[in-house]
């Protein structure tokens, strides 16, 4: 399939580690011939991310950005079109996850501080790159949501609430695009593996597909293993299933595809006994 998007500027955000998601989606969209503006608050990580993109012949350039300050991404997006050109396609990948805790024991400056990276900046983003979007008549937006977004999560109110207007935010940008070339979807994530890098064969002596995995800790109390155990296809996923997701909502064909909200997560939404 032609995706239909060379040389088209994409934003990826949350781009500073190689073998997790930032660099998976950037890898993807470069695969279709997509320029990558490769943008991380950790600078030397965003580097790496796309000169790993011009080794496999694509084009990047890395940005250092705070996306909690309305201020530096807008400087960003500017720097971005002067550099690369006018960005068309926005991938809000970027996020935390941390100061949470119960609801009555999580501080205000726990809850503004992730609410200013995990929502502010995904907006601050969407809201810069609009008018090139709009100039060009063609714009792909895709928000990374997460299952707790959807459903919850304990000790998470922080989060979750962030998560799940992301889902909200796509569709608003959806409608108000809609009619001018422009989509907004997002894609929303269970457990995915973003230490590895990689997820191919099940090592030997793994469990037979379908069957529950081996103890293997992860976390106070094995709490991985207890949520692996759910996944109705009971293993994570890989950065590179979600990559795949969002490089075809970016894509030509997905043209008449917005307002979506699409789960990556192996069955972790569904009724699993």
């Amino acid at each position: 399939m032609n995706y239909g998007i060379e040389g088209k500027v994409a934003i990826v955000t949350g781009t500073n580690r190689k073998g997790a998601m930032g660099e998976a989606i950037a890898t993807a969209l470069a695969r279709e011939g997509a320029i990558i503006a490769c943008v991380d608050i950790v600078l030397p990580g965003a580097e790496e991310v796309a000169n790993s993109i011009k080794q496999m012949g694509g084009k990047a350039i890395a940005y250092k950005c705070d996306q909690s300050e309305y201020e530096q991404v807008k400087d960003t997006v500017v720097k971005i079109k002067n550099d690369l050109g006018s960005p068309e396609i926005l991938v809000n990948n970027a996020a935390i996850l941390r100061g949470g805790g119960r609801i009555d024991v999580t501080t205000l400056e726990d809850w503004n501080n992730l609410m200013k990276i995990d929502l502010n900046g995904p907006w601050y983003w969407i809201k810069e790159v609009w008018k090139y979007m709009l100039e060009k008549k063609f714009g792909r937006i895709v928000n990374i949501s997460s299952i707790a977004g959807t459903h919850g999560g304990f000790g998470q109110a922080n989060y979750s609430a962030a998560k799940a207007a992301l889902i909200a935010l796509a569709k608003t940008a959806a409608l108000e695009g809609a009619r001018e070339g422009i989509t907004a979807n997002a894609v929303t994530i269970g457990v995915v593996d973003s230490f590895s890098g990689s997820m191919p064969k099940p090592p030997a002596g793994a469990p037979a597909p379908g069957q529950p995995p081996r103890p293997q800790g992860g976390g106070a109390g094995g709490m991985m293993d207890r949520i692996v155990a759910k996944v109705a296809m009971r293993h994570q996923g890989e950065p590179v299933d979600v990559a795949n997701a969002v490089a075809y909502f970016c894509s030509s064909g997905a043209k008449y595809i917005t307002g979506q909200d699409l789960h990556v997560m192996g069955g972790l939404d569904l009724f699993t006994y």
